[in-house]
């Protein structure tokens, strides 16, 4: 990874009048509970029209798919260029139409191997193509420690004014996986409840408002949606509100079958325990296809 940091220029109008590729800031090798462990951050400010007051209390983190990078990574790989209609740049764009009134993080995989398969050992132990081996909380690691202190650095280096733990618990956060980009989802949710017991993670963990899955997926034979019937006892105990979007392409896969029956598990016992949940099957009328796989991320 480069070293190097993008930001926009102190030359550039005031935010009320900047587009939104203008209020695009990059952010690389930002560290998390740990130094060593460090992610690449794009962040889209808020719209400024009438959003100003609480907007630093309001946050949309997304964790992307395989394939996705920056645009220009993505333009030198012949494999990337044919997507570079769903870089992390553009990403960051739709998010932004879709909340005006809050910053939006998009969080780069730690390790992309072969300019591909996206890994975020960073938040759950994973090999080279992504696949996690989930583990429950630990007060010295895991996927809240690593992301609480990913955004409390990201925030300081960009100049964000307000913590991202305010007092009082005025703080909302919105976290949304796209295919790839949900074993940092389902690691959270291994850790729920050791997350929640803990007085120091507890107020992080009740700023989650709501949960984005989008097409889950990963290389793995197996545990690609959460199936531990406790584990999602707790997350519908939490509050949070679950929203579960796929396509046929992940959940109707002739190949990997057990998507769709982990899925199906997972929808029932949330709706078993009283989860907030929304769920909806998007373009079930149209041919399994990766084209629709990413529309997913705008039509959520």
């Amino acid at each position: 990874m480069t070293s190097v940091e993008t930001t926009t220029s102190p030359e550039a109008p005031g935010p009320s009048t900047r587009s939104p590729r203008q209020r695009l800031q990059k952010l690389l090798a930002v560290p998390g509970h740990e130094p060593s462990r460090v992610n690449d951050l794009l962040l889209l400010r808020p719209d400024a029209h009438g959003h100003a007051e609480d907007s630093g209390y309001r946050h949309v983190v997304f964790f992307h798919g395989d394939i996705q990078n920056f645009e220009e990574e993505m333009a030198l790989q012949p494999e990337g260029a044919q997507w570079l209609s769903w870089s992390l740049e553009q990403v960051a764009l739709s998010l932004g139409r879709r909340y005006p009134d809050r910053h939006i993080w998009v969080v780069r995989a730690s390790r992309m191997y072969l300019h591909k398969f996206s890994s975020y050992h960073n938040f759950v132990e994973s090999n080279m193509f992504g696949a996690p081996e989930h583990s429950p909380y630990s007060a010295d690691s895991g996927a809240f420690l690593h992301l609480r202190a990913l955004l409390s650095h990201g925030m300081e280096r960009a100049n964000v004014p307000d913590p991202p733990q305010p007092q009082g618990g005025a703080h909302s956060l919105t976290l949304v996986g796209f295919s790839k980009g949900c074993v940092v989802l389902n690691q959270m949710v291994h850790e729920l409840a050791g997350a929640r017991a803990d007085l120091q993670m507890s107020l992080f963990v009740e700023a989650v408002s709501d949960m984005y899955w989008l097409d889950g997926g990963h290389p793995g034979g197996s545990e690609t949606w959460v199936t531990d019937k406790q584990l999602l006892k707790e997350l519908a105990s939490s509050g949070v509100s679950v929203h579960a979007h796929v396509t046929p392409y992940e959940v109707s896969d002739p190949m990997r079958p057990w998507v769709g029956r982990e899925h199906g598990h997972f929808i029932k016992c949330l709706e078993e325990f009283g989860a907030r949940l929304n769920k909806k099957l998007h373009f079930e009328d149209e041919p399994a296809s990766i084209e629709n796989h990413f529309r997913i991320i705008q039509e959520f």
